[in-house]
């Protein structure tokens, strides 16, 4: 059972980053300190975003080297794959939540219930939303517009990754039901073999080299698919065995509609979050594009840069759901809040720092990406519009993990679209009618300030408190004790 070289590679590397991360994993969530435990929770995941965020900058990077028509065209697609992957990644986070408040609760067999019913549901989802996608690109980008070479472009990419879709939703179910249990390693280095690959393809694809055909924006596709596929490998036959983090049973995924309901109550809101975001994410570039393929790009290379830059306040934000879960599982609300206020803190100072960094480094960074003069100008200024509000991003994040931890998904979800929908976008509209595209520029800055204040407000609300997580009976699942839920949203 432990012979595989799959087994070997985990439990090798696994065992080194013990000594680095040491005695983590006699740390419990739900007691003790705080900082320590939460450092050790989240760094992984910073180290996994920032893997996973490689996949977009490597093939932003190359695909930049190879023309300004597909870097823009990837930059108009991306946020079309995040809409089509956020209408069901509700599913994994519901069962992050559900595994940690189970683990939080001591019921280990309706963790692995609720790990065995999500990879269920969230494959029906992705063959559904990939046939979906197939068959819509065309509409889709429709309603975004731009120039007619860059939508051929993104129309190709788009379709092979619908075509691929079900790799893309596997790996993100297998991290978040690891993080859920507590397992933040093992996603880690998964993901680390998996970018390897996906580098090692994309020039070869993209540019023709050796024996490959020069296939451009669509070389990019095909390697992260491929890379995807093999991370889903990997990720599946992990939790099968069962030796690290949760584990999955074959016998517990025949479909259970019961505990679907269950998992639609806490995925929902999630899934409207996600496809909130992304709605929102496209109707920014419906105001960016017609500001021609310079701005687009410049555009795009400022988008990728946040998604690094955030990394840490997304993943502190995830290793917060998980300590809250867990806590509120445990019914430690009081430490479920200390855990979050603490995170909140340290973010802001933590990204406030890089927001100086990156004010006085802004040309530099932009030339990373593009040789163009004016590309670099445009996206200098954009850097330095939202730089001076990194911090407030950090606090934004750490409280939608306290919330999301709480199984208040409904509130995480009306917080983001809040900053998203109700003032990024007017801002951006309006301010663009007046300042040209820097004010787009500003709508950033606007709402990361105003996301911070609106989540503070509603958490300081203190409604995430009413959890009764283990007063429910059993509904669903082998288990015979009490079956821990997550709170609805007020």
């Amino acid at each position: 059972m432990g012979d595989s070289p799959i087994d070997r590679l985990v439990a090798g590397v696994g065992r080194r980053l013990n000594m680095v991360f040491k005695d983590r994993e006699e740390f419990d969530l739900t007691s003790g300190d705080i900082p320590r435990p939460l450092f050790y929770l989240s760094l992984p995941i910073v180290i996994t975003n920032l893997l996973q965020t490689a996949y977009n900058l490597v093939d932003t990077i190359w695909l930049g080297q190879y023309s300004e028509t597909a870097l823009a065209a990837i930059g108009m697609a991306f946020p079309l794959v995040f809409f089509l992957i956020s209408l069901g990644l509700g599913i994994s986070i519901a069962g992050s939540i559900l595994v940690a408040q189970n683990i939080g609760a001591d019921d280990e067999d309706q963790a692995e219930f609720a790990a065995s019913q999500t990879v269920t549901f969230a494959i029906v989802a992705s063959l559904l939303l990939g046939a979906f996608g197939y068959l819509n690109v065309g509409t889709l980008l429709d309603l975004i517009g731009g120039p007619e070479n860059v939508v051929a472009g993104a129309t190709g990419y788009l379709q092979i990754i619908s075509l691929g879709m079900i790799f893309m939703f596997a790996f993100f179910v297998f991290m978040s039901l690891m993080r859920g249990y507590g397992d933040t390693i093992t996603p880690m280095l998964v993901m680390f073999v998996t970018v390897v690959v996906n580098m090692i393809l994309d020039p070869f694809l993209i540019f023709g080299w050796w024996v490959f055909p020069e296939l451009g924006i669509n070389g990019a596709a095909y390697a992260t698919i491929f890379s995807r596929a093999l991370a889903t490998v990997i990720g599946m036959t992990i939790m099968f065995r069962g030796n690290r983090g949760v584990q999955i049973h074959l016998s517990e995924m025949w479909p259970d509609l019961s505990y679907l309901r269950k998992i639609l109550r806490v995925g929902v809101p999630a899934s409207i979050e996600n496809t909130g975001n992304s709605i929102a994410v496209v109707l920014m570039l419906t105001i960016v594009t017609p500001f021609g393929e310079t701005v687009i790009a410049a555009y795009t290379v400022g988008v990728r840069m946040f998604s690094v830059i955030f990394l840490p306040a997304i993943a502190v934000g995830r290793g917060v759901e998980t300590m809250a879960g867990q806590n509120i599982g445990a019914r430690e609300q009081e430490r479920a809040g200390r855990a979050t206020n603490f995170a909140a803190k340290a973010m802001f100072g933590v990204l406030a720092a890089v927001g100086v960094l990156t004010w006085l480094g802004a040309p530099n960074i932009v030339a990373i990406f593009s040789d163009d003069p004016e590309v670099v100008e445009i996206g200098r200024l954009f850097l330095r519009y939202v730089a001076p509000t990194f911090g407030f991003t950090g606090i934004f994040h750490a409280y939608k993990g306290g919330f999301r931890g709480a199984g208040k998904t409904l509130t995480a979800a009306a917080i983001s679209i809040s900053m998203l929908g109700l003032v990024r976008l007017p801002v951006a509209y309006f301010a663009s009618g007046e300042m040209g595209y820097e004010g787009i520029w500003l709508a950033f800055a606007v709402s990361n300030v105003a996301g911070a204040a609106i989540a503070f407000a509603w958490y300081m609300r203190g409604t995430w408190r009413d959890a009764a997580l283990t007063d429910d009976t059993p509904d669903v699942g082998p288990a015979p004790e009490a079956d821990p839920e997550p709170a609805t949203d007020d």
